[in-house]
């Protein structure tokens, strides 16, 4: 009952100071166990219990899919956010992969409700464990954590200090009927999972769901980073929600990748996204950023009614203004 290093698949990070991941399981208002993954700031924790000796901000993290999961083990994201003095809680709520299929199915048209209910609940949980405190908690994600992100600040608004949607589709209705061609054969399944934008009563239910029906309740700083390039989740799910929110004057931060799709795969591209996001998190949350450099990136700022540190002369320096 031994086991012995043969050898490190990520040698560069050998004596770095990473933060550890602690699971933990979580109970969700109706008695599902949601497990879920905390990662502290290093300094946060002397005693090593999983328990911040005061409370810290915290990143919500909500996993893309929705039919994915969050792991335990190594998690740039989390390692990053850690490293600027945010915890971070990855939730795998209800719909997430790996904890059967009554697990799946309990998410079935439930975007927005019962999955949001379970992010809920892991708030709350940080909270009463002295994690966290209440006004210190954003919440962030890509794909359908973009989505979550959306709804956290149109569906509950108080709830967030702030949101950084990536990639994350803001009207069901235009998302369904925009999927790429390889996603043909799954139409069904997403009737069923999401709602059916082929009839009247399904059409009722994604409009309700959408976080553009309700982005006039949109009253914390919003951080959206979209590839012009994506299949998935088109371009316009972003253009759209960015469009809304500056007809009604209400500030957001919106940059786009001309060269990317769902996600950002050039490295340059994400030192430029995630250095604006930590910047970003630092006006609302407080904690450390580096000086952010674009060099290299694609980047472009299509919204920036949202004052974020050191991003309009990194614009300059990279353009040469």
């Amino acid at each position: 009952k031994q086991a012995t290093d043969l050898f490190a698949t990520r040698p560069a990070l050998e004596g770095q100071p990473l933060a550890k991941m602690h699971p933990r399981v979580l109970k969700t208002r109706d008695g599902l166990d949601m497990v879920a993954y905390l990662t502290l700031p290093v300094d946060s924790d002397a005693d090593g219990d999983g328990r911040p000796d005061q409370p810290v901000p915290l990143v919500l993290m909500v996993h893309g899919g929705p039919w994915a999961r969050d792991s335990w083990g190594f998690d740039r994201m989390h390692q990053l956010l850690a490293n600027r003095g945010y915890a971070v809680l990855a939730p795998n709520f209800r719909g997430s992969t790996g904890f059967g299929k009554a697990f799946i199915n309990a998410a079935d048209e439930q975007w927005a409700t019962t999955m949001h209910d379970d992010l809920l609940d892991a708030v709350d949980w940080a909270v009463g464990e002295g994690i966290t405190n209440r006004e210190s908690v954003a919440i962030m994600g890509g794909s359908y954590g973009g989505y979550a992100t959306l709804v956290g600040l149109t569906f509950t608004p108080e709830t967030f200090a702030c949101g950084v949607d990536v990639v994350g589709p803001s009207n069901l209705i235009t998302l369904l009927e925009s999927i790429p061609p390889y996603w043909k054969p799954m139409l069904e399944n997403l009737a069923r999972r999401v709602g059916d934008p082929r009839t009247d009563e399904g059409r009722a239910l994604l409009t309700e769901r959408s976080p553009l029906t309700r982005v006039e309740a949109i009253t914390k700083p919003l951080l959206i980073g979209q590839g012009a390039n994506d299949p998935r989740v088109k371009q316009a799910e972003s253009d759209q929600i960015v469009t809304a929110m500056k007809e009604r004057g209400i500030p957001v931060a919106y940059v786009l990748f001309p060269d990317e799709g769902h996600g950002f795969r050039k490295p340059e591209n994400n030192l430029a996204f995630f250095g604006t996001t930590e910047a970003f998190l630092a006006t609302c949350l407080g904690g450390a950023y580096e000086p952010l450099d674009l060099t290299g990136s694609s980047m472009q700022v299509e919204a920036a009614t949202l004052d974020i540190p050191g991003l309009q002369s990194a614009l300059e320096a990279r353009d040469g203004q």
